[in-house]
């Protein structure tokens, strides 16, 4: 299969980059990034600016889609510019990639995504997989992971404190309430763009350890 990965450089999507271009099952990767990555067999990593994005129906074919784009408030700047990485980016190349063919779209999205949520990041989550749903694609995953444990490049003060907290308390915690490892998280998107069932999945936090 062709796969189109959005997010290659991130936490989660750097390991779907290397879990696909090492499974026999994909013949091909298109990574678009802001910027350059190492040049590896199978891959074809486009340098793209992501508010000019091409309409070229040739620079979207691909089977299935797998997005882990994502930033922080902090990162990002403003809520404007937040939601645009977080929706506005994910929606625009998922409406290409279903123009151009792709059967399936694979969304990293988070725990408590909901479009009436009081938190402004769970609600643009929300609105991102409603958005996405709305296009209908024959398979769409919602991957909802919680409090993802990993090093990230930027620093992120609050979710490093919380990791800390959830590593003490880890061994009396349920499977829901613990942070999730980001191969965990990258091997179920993955498996998810391959084989997922037709019409909509969720994947929750609990099935990503």
């Amino acid at each position: 299969m062709h796969l189109l990965l959005l997010g290659a450089t991130g936490l989660v999507g750097s390991r779907v980059l290397d879990l696909a271009l090492a499974d026999p099952r994909v013949t091909a990767v298109i990574a678009p990034t802001r910027r350059p990555l190492p040049s590896r067999p199978g891959l074809s990593a486009p340098i793209l600016d992501f508010d000019q994005l091409p309409e070229d129906p040739s620079m979207w074919i691909a089977d299935a889609v797998i997005c882990a784009l994502g930033t922080t408030l902090r990162a990002a700047g403003s809520r404007d510019r937040f939601h645009r990485v977080d929706h506005d980016y994910p929606l625009e190349i998922a409406r290409l990639a279903k123009a151009a063919g792709a059967k399936t779209f694979v969304l990293n999205s988070a725990k408590g995504a909901d479009v009436n949520s009081l938190f402004f990041y769970s609600r643009v989550k929300g609105e991102t997989e409603r958005d996405i749903l709305a296009l209908g694609f024959e398979r769409t995953v919602l991957v909802r992971p919680g409090l993802i444990d990993g090093p990230r490049p930027e620093p992120r003060p609050m979710e490093q404190w919380a990791g800390r907290v959830l590593s003490v308390l880890k061994p009396i915690l349920p499977l829901s309430l613990q942070a999730n490892p980001p191969a965990a998280i990258a091997r179920a998107m993955l498996e998810a763009a391959i084989s997922a069932a037709p019409g909509v999945t969720v994947v929750p936090s609990q099935d990503l350890m």
